[in-house]
């Protein structure tokens, strides 16, 4: 039996070595993009999404049909200070990042249950669990995320349907290129904040490719018991040790001096 994925954000990075890497599986592969018509990955065919757009959401879900598997990637990257970040960003983003990838789970999942099997993949970010300094928006935006995986795991795990999160860390993907940055002139916080941000883009520079991500998203959709999280990226194991037996003020500090912030 041929499985349908759907892989919202697959143009580019962590999204298109995923629909990529089902496609060679396999699988019967949707990818969206908000301009599918330029978009060529083999054995993947595009539909258009914007996630900032309820009916674009709504519309997608009764294009593709019936859906076996959802990989909820499509994202938007977002830095500033705290007390700078403008109302009307913030609201764009929760809508993209967690409004919009929530309600195309909701249009999907019923089918999934109906059929006895289904697979929905959140890709959140390492960030969720070490959030970061001048982060604070996307940070919040990936651990609502995957609150509600979760959350809504133990609801549909009983239909044979799993719900989880991977949780990639410093991958280089290029995204630094297309983060939304806020800074009000004259800011008390540039230094640091510009520190932060060289940091962040360095440390993704270095990190593992997009490919490495997707193995895991194919590990989980493939387990017959998916996990609740999977993390790659960012010496995940170790970070993740050292968090469960360090002091949270200790990795808070290392978290943040990974990222030029010694204060």
């Amino acid at each position: 039996m041929t499985r349908t994925a759907l892989v919202t954000g697959a143009s580019s990075g962590i999204g298109r070595a995923t629909a990529s890497a089902l496609a060679a599986r396999g699988y019967r592969v949707l990818g969206t993009s908000r301009d599918p018509d330029g978009q060529k990955v083999e054995g993947v065919e595009f539909l258009p999404l914007d996630l900032a757009e309820t009916a674009s959401i709504e519309e997608l879900a009764a294009a593709a049909g019936d859906i076996d598997v959802l990989v909820n990637n499509a994202g938007e990257s977002q830095s500033g200070p705290f007390e700078e970040l403008p109302a009307d960003a913030l609201s764009r983003l929760f809508q993209v990042n967690v409004l919009g990838p929530v309600r195309l789970s909701q249009l999907l999942l019923p089918g999934m249950r109906e059929r006895g099997y289904g697979r929905v993949v959140m890709v959140g970010s390492m960030l969720a669990s070490f959030p970061l300094a001048y982060r604070s928006s996307y940070v919040a935006t990936k651990a609502a995320l995957k609150g509600f995986a979760s959350g809504a795991r133990h609801e549909y795990s009983p239909f044979g349907v799993w719900i989880t999160t991977v949780e990639p860390g410093s991958i280089n993907t290029g995204i630094s290129e297309r983060r939304t940055k806020y800074l009000a002139p004259g800011s008390p916080h540039r230094r640091d904040f510009e520190t932060m941000l060289a940091a962040l883009d360095r440390n993704e520079r270095a990190g593992i490719g997009p490919g490495r991500v997707a193995e895991v998203i194919v590990k989980a959709i493939e387990t017959p018991r998916p996990k609740q999280r999977y993390a790659v990226g960012s010496n995940a194991p170790m970070a993740f040790t050292l968090r469960r037996i360090v002091p949270q003020s200790v990795a808070e500090k290392l978290t943040h001096r990974r990222h030029g912030l010694t204060r």
